[in-house]
């Protein structure tokens, strides 16, 4: 039986460890010819080490499978475009790109520092646009030529944005970015044989060892492994995924959902009197449904 993603060219970004190192994998073993990305920076963003993406090379070539590893900052833009004509000159082509590198750098608000904050947007944000941008452009100009495409942009954003989480301002508005990003780009690719999808994850990684999840038991633990993430991904990847576009999936061991984006609630008849405004707004506010907690459920959100 032939594989999922069998000679699927693939990127994988900050595929060095956690979670993208379990894309790596099972994409390889659904015969997918991965390039490895990953920095090899510290949890914080800091250096560079290409050792964790070899690391993950070897793990696949030994497994019969076949990856190179790349280097690159992702939210340079140069080297962005380096690692998709690496794909290319390397494999003959790029089918599917996972913008999976990400930092952390959580503070409160009133306590961030203005590094921190732009830090974090710069490698997820700019870190998924770039990548993107230049394999975009590469697919484009295939479908231009004539040729079939079926490609795939798979972004990650997170709970911590599309519901909110305190004390990641930083994090969090770079995540719903990047589901607006995943939107957005499904409408306009998709012309070109693009699909674009978000995978918004769950896992216990170094990136999330000292937040509250990181306190887990034993069984709530293994259900907070990696690995759960990676068969959505995988599936996305595929050919078999043709005509899912524009969506934001929640994936873990404890669930697999897609979440539903913004909706126009309840409405009223404008006013131009900020003196009779108020009890409208209250009214809106308390006819309206509450904002998602990071369940995923009603949590909060009214004025009181």
């Amino acid at each position: 039986m032939a594989r999922m993603c069998e000679n699927r060219v693939v990127i994988v970004t900050g595929a060095g460890r956690g979670i993208g190192r379990e894309y790596a994998l099972m994409l390889a073993a659904q015969g997918a010819q991965v390039v490895v990305n990953d920095l090899g920076g510290a949890r914080d963003g800091t250096g560079a080490d290409l050792g964790p993406a070899d690391e993950v090379v070897n793990e696949i070539n030994a497994a019969g499978g076949v990856a190179i590893a790349n280097g690159a900052d992702v939210s340079n833009y140069d080297q962005a475009g380096e690692m998709i004509a690496q794909a290319v000159d390397s494999f003959g082509r790029l089918d599917v790109l996972v913008n999976n590198a990400g930092i952390l750098r959580d503070r409160m608000l009133i306590n961030m520092e203005e590094h921190e904050w732009d830090a974090v947007i710069q490698v997820h944000l700019k870190g998924t646009w770039a990548p993107s941008k230049h394999a975009s452009m590469y697919w484009r100009s295939r479908s231009k030529a004539g040729e079939h495409v079926d490609a795939r942009l798979i972004n990650t954003t997170s709970v911590s944005g599309i519901y909110g989480n305190a004390g990641q301002t930083n994090y969090g508005a770079a995540k719903m970015g990047i589901a607006a990003f995943t939107i957005i780009a499904a409408r306009e690719l998709g012309r070109y044989g693009i699909s674009v999808n978000a995978i918004a994850p769950a896992a216990l990684t170094r990136l999330t060892e000292d937040l509250p999840m990181g306190a887990a038991d034993e069984a709530q633990k293994a259900a907070m492994h990696p690995r759960w993430i990676a068969p959505i991904v995988t599936w996305l990847a595929s050919s078999d995924s043709a005509g899912v576009t524009g969506r934001v999936f929640e994936a873990s061991g404890e669930v697999l959902a897609v979440a539903e984006g913004w909706h126009r609630g309840p409405t009223a008849t404008p006013v131009d009197d900020p003196t009779v405004i108020g009890d409208i707004a209250r009214d809106l506010v308390r006819r309206a449904r509450l904002n998602a907690g990071m369940n995923g459920k009603d949590l909060d959100g009214g004025l009181e």
